[in-house]
Parts: C-alpha cells; sequence; structure tokens
C-alpha cells in the first residue's frame, strides 16, 4: 500500500498539511468501462469539511 496519498481538495474532511490524505483507507471508483485517465475515476472516500 503507499506510504502517503496526496490529496490538493482542501475542502475534504481527510485533507491534511502536505496536501496529505488522513483517510484510514481510499475508495476510488471507475467512471467508463476501461478508464485511461484520472479525469475517467472518481474518489468516493471525499466528505466535505463541515
Amino acid at each position: 500500500m503507499a506510504k502517503d496519498v496526496l490529496c490538493e481538495v482542501n475542502s475534504c474532511k481527510f485533507w491534511a498539511s502536505g496536501n496529505k490524505c488522513n483517510a484510514s483507507s481510499i475508495y476510488v471508483v471507475s467512471r467508463s468501462s476501461q478508464p485511461r485517465q484520472s479525469e475517467e475515476t472518481d474518489c468516493k472516500t471525499f466528505e466535505p469539511k463541515i
């Protein structure tokens, strides 16, 4: 598993200083049948900061 997961979405509750993701797990889904670019995927771990 990746040692560090980076994220630039500072509106997510899991975002931490240094663009680190503090989520205990990451869930990414495909937005197409055979994705070939990051734009064809979607991070379902995102939760907005309150």
